[in-house]
């Protein structure tokens, strides 16, 4: 067996039984935190690295006709994606600037009409944080609770409208529990309201047909390295008609992005981002099919093998490859350092470095232990079921293990009440 140190300790990269076919450790089973790019992707952008080097914005040469070109391009295939035109494209440096720029934009850009904005309590902290900031310049926030299968409620949402109520922002899909939200309906409403509605569609663009029109979307932030794309570039769309949109720029300088967002342009991110759209849209439909069914599998077989399991969201508004389960009575760190040969998350990638419980699934009323004893899995494009099999054949060999220690767990078999007990302090 060897051994490969990393940060949070030992990383097994062999193992001393022999693998199963087609299985290589460490096995990725992460892809709500980031996506490994796609060679297709890797092979467009190349060229932008090399000859091609000219900055889009140098209007009077070669170069930069040809960095434009390829700019230009992209922002087609990134439009087709969701429905948009591309003069509805900004580009950003990825979705937390995309969703910065959106809500600051629109706070400053419309504080005249009003200083009410309405998001929910289990957004991603690109989100929560900047309405947080807001609420320090003097703008009202309400944070609608989801409910326990982690939906808003529309009666809830409707209710707290209000005639200063400016902006709606609404996540389409959550990072940890995969439940989508009725995001048409949000829309709808927020246009008979007059009230902007901006999404945050990391999660979901690229996996599951995104329609800014059909959807009813003011505003929309993606990224591409959770589309089988590179990091460090994004987007936001920006409604141009019914109605026209307008934001208040963050970042002043040349005037790029049609004044909405200036800085030289990523060129070689931003065709590797176009490539990974056209490929996404090509290829989501039978990629979601084959996802659902794995994810399906890997629940079943689980449930089958643990009791007093739970999985933590709505699974009929689920992205096809997200999987959130509670093993209840084992201890979520242990969990994660038995199967360290198997990168899954217990929390949103950008919140994992803290050992609090999941903000997302105490908002959903889930108990500390059970938010604790919590894994998310994220299957991907390059996820196969000999892996599939390899991660719960492991993952149910750790639980009962850990169970077997555990003395709570003997309790609840031998019929005690855990709730009914009282705790002798130390």
């Amino acid at each position: 067996m060897s051994n490969e140190m990393s940060n949070t300790g030992v990383v097994i990269t062999e193992s001393s039984a022999p693998l199963p076919e087609g299985v290589h450790l460490p096995i990725y089973m992460d892809n709500h935190a980031t996506t490994p790019m796609d060679p297709r992707v890797l092979e467009a952008m190349l060229p932008y690295f090399g000859t091609k080097f000219g900055n889009a914005a140098s209007r009077n040469h070669a170069f930069g006709w040809e960095a434009e070109q390829a700019v230009e391009k992209a922002r087609e295939q990134i439009a087709k994606l969701i429905g948009a035109t591309a003069k509805e494209i900004i580009f950003t440096s990825g979705a937390t600037e995309s969703n910065n720029l959106a809500i600051k934009g629109i706070a400053e850009m419309y504080r005249e009409r009003g200083n009410h904005i309405i998001t929910q309590a289990t957004e991603h902290k690109a989100v929560l944080d900047t309405c947080k900031k807001l609420e320090k310049q003097g703008y009202r926030v309400t944070y609608l609770p989801p409910q326990a299968d982690g939906l808003i409620s529309m009666d809830e949402l409707r209710a707290a409208m209000d005639e200063k109520t400016i902006l709606v922002t609404i996540m389409y899909a959550n990072n940890e529990i995969g439940v989508i939200q009725p995001i048409a309906e949000i829309g709808k409403l927020c246009h008979e309201k007059g009230v902007i509605f901006h999404t945050d569609a990391v999660q979901t663009v690229g996996k599951i047909p995104v329609n800014v029109q059909t959807d009813n979307i003011d505003l929309l932030s993606f990224t591409a390295h959770k589309l089988y794309g590179p990091k460090g570039v994004g987007a936001l769309y920006v409604r141009r008609r019914n109605p026209r949109v307008q934001l208040t720029e963050q970042i002043n300088g040349g005037g790029h992005e049609r004044g909405m967002r200036s800085g030289t342009l990523n060129v070689p991110g931003i065709v590797g981002m176009g490539a990974a759209c056209e490929i996404a849209m090509n290829e989501m439909e039978a990629e979601g099919k084959r996802q659902a069914a794995l994810r399906d599998y890997l629940k079943a077989k689980l449930e089958k093998a643990i009791d007093y399991t739970q999985v933590n969201g709505n699974m009929e508004h689920h992205l096809p490859g997200n999987l959130n389960m509670s093993f209840v009575y084992v201890e979520g760190e242990s969990l994660l350092m038995g199967i360290n040969d198997i990168a899954v998350s217990s929390g949103s990638a950008c919140t994992s470095a803290t050992l609090e419980p999941s903000y997302v699934l105490k908002a959903l009323g889930l108990g500390d232990d059970v938010a604790h004893s919590s894994i998310r899995f994220g299957l991907g494009r390059f996820n196969t079921k000999a892996e599939v099999d390899y991660v719960s054949d492991k993952l149910i060999d750790v639980v009962l293990k850990l169970r077997e220690l555990s003395p709570l767990y003997e309790m609840v078999k031998e019929g005690i009440d855990l709730t009914k007990i009282e705790w002798a302090a130390h």
